[in-house]
């Protein structure tokens, strides 16, 4: 048998003799014990925990992102509570769908079997798929579990919400998803029987790519394993070059909890800052490429357009909050371009860090004499006593003027005449130097009158 025909072999024994389920189903954990993350929930004396151990679920929301365990924790609570388990769907059911899974819930009960109707995307429901589930859910013939990856606040009608509690769920750490690929390759319900070769370093690159997503991991993980080399004694020999051609990324140079992860942000926030479009988009596309969060990329350019360009072009913060909304929307891959166009934006506009200086002046001043009295004369005054205790007295309300500005002192005695705002000379902030310079030689004019 020549090592081709051994191989074919080989491969026939390692695949065939699975169960035909994704890994990410035979992995799925059956109870508590199994179960990785949430630890603030189902942590020992944890809330949720408790609940399903005195076996009294209430009807509840599971608010969080995709792969954190939301199905596996629903199904975990009906094997617990010895309960008829349903999924039910928002994208594939509709009205005559709920009333026929009510219908059956209802003669469940009636022997003595609670349902535990589990509902994923219920945010995906209308208002009147919603309201079907009322009545039931009041009445106690069903327990709902949703699932959602919106914020239920928005997503769930107010009547509904009412009656269920939320649980959020976080996503799971790249140690969190580490250990569930470990029990993957030791466990006979995943590649337990087999010989698997591969480093822990090799499934922390795994576990990293997944960004929280634990189905992601385990499929990522069937796909790294069913292209590994199989050696002539059985063993499937797992490389960083296979994972990195399964992922179609790099991922190992970059690791999102590490040095490189500050050294990338670093180096798109100062490319920016020194008008770089073109560096700009490069160190944008290598953290995209390697698997970091749109949304984290999305906050720190939010956070650039107030620090860096600031009153010089006020329309970047609009752009990077429009931006941010667009990633948090659509997600990768389809959110780099707005990416991309934030970060050219934030490259070619006016900088100016005159309101982070000023923060961070006042700022040390505040921590200094965190004890300084607001001036009475600034002071509301809504009661007689206050009124009594000079609160609000001299009180110049500037819109009363010509000017719209008066000569009344703000800050506490102790700071008068500190400045903290100092205009750049780009942009808008011309503008405002302008503008700050003539309300600033009118102060003074008038308080020698």
């Amino acid at each position: 048998m020549n090592n081709k025909e051994l191989s074919k072999v080989l491969s026939k024994t390692l695949f065939d003799d699975y169960n035909l389920e994704p890994l990410a189903s035979r992995m799925r954990p059956e109870d508590l014990d199994e179960f990785v993350g949430q630890n603030h929930l189902i942590g020992e004396g944890k809330i949720l925990r408790k609940i399903i151990q005195s076996d009294n679920i209430p009807s509840m929301i599971f608010w969080g992102p995709p792969g954190v365990g939301k199905t596996t924790l629903a199904r975990i609570i009906a094997n617990k509570t010895k309960s008829k388990f349903v999924n039910f769907s928002a994208v594939t059911s509709g009205i005559k769908e709920i009333k026929k899974v009510m219908q059956d819930a209802e003669e469940s009960k009636h022997i003595g079997i609670k349902t535990i109707l589990f509902v994923d995307e219920i945010h995906r429901f209308n208002k009147a798929q919603q309201d079907a589930f009322l009545p039931y859910v009041e009445k106690g013939s069903i327990i709902l579990i949703g699932a959602t990856t919106e914020n239920p606040s928005f997503e769930v009608n107010n009547a509904l919400l009412s009656r269920c509690r939320v649980f959020v769920l976080k996503e799971l750490s790249s140690d969190d998803i580490y250990k569930l690929l470990y029990r993957a390759i030791h466990d006979k319900k995943g590649y337990g029987n087999d010989k698997i070769n591969i480093t822990d370093e090799e499934l922390m690159i795994i576990a990293k790519f997944a960004n929280g997503d634990a189905r992601s991991a385990l499929s990522t993980l069937d796909m790294v394993i069913s292209n590994g080399e199989i050696a002539s004694d059985g063993i499937v020999n797992i490389s960083k070059e296979i994972i990195e051609d399964c992922l179609s990324k790099k991922t190992f140079l970059y690791d999102k909890d590490g040095e490189e992860h500050y050294n990338l942000i670093s180096a798109l926030h100062k490319s920016m800052r020194n008008s770089d479009p073109d560096a700009a988009v490069y160190w944008l596309a290598r953290m995209l490429e390697a698997g970091e969060d749109p949304i984290y990329i999305a906050r720190r350019v939010t956070r650039f357009a107030s620090e860096d360009i600031g009153l010089a072009d006020t329309n970047a913060l609009n752009v990077a909050i429009n931006v941010y909304q667009a990633c948090h929307l659509i997600g990768m891959p389809e959110c780099s371009v707005h990416l991309t166009e934030a970060v050219i934006y934030m490259s070619l506009a006016p900088k100016s860090n005159s309101s982070d200086v000023a923060y961070i002046m006042a700022s040390e001043d505040a921590k200094r004499m965190l004890a300084e009295p607001v001036p009475l004369i600034i002071r509301n005054a809504p009661t007689k006593l206050m009124k009594d205790l000079d609160y609000g007295k001299g009180y110049q309300y500037a819109h009363d003027t010509k000017e719209k500005v008066t000569t009344m002192e703000c800050l506490p005695p102790s700071l008068i005449g500190k400045e903290y705002y100092i205009p750049n000379t780009l942009g808008n902030e011309i503008k405002f130097k302008e503008r700050l310079e003539v309300i600033k030689k009118w102060k003074a004019e008038h308080k020698k009158k």
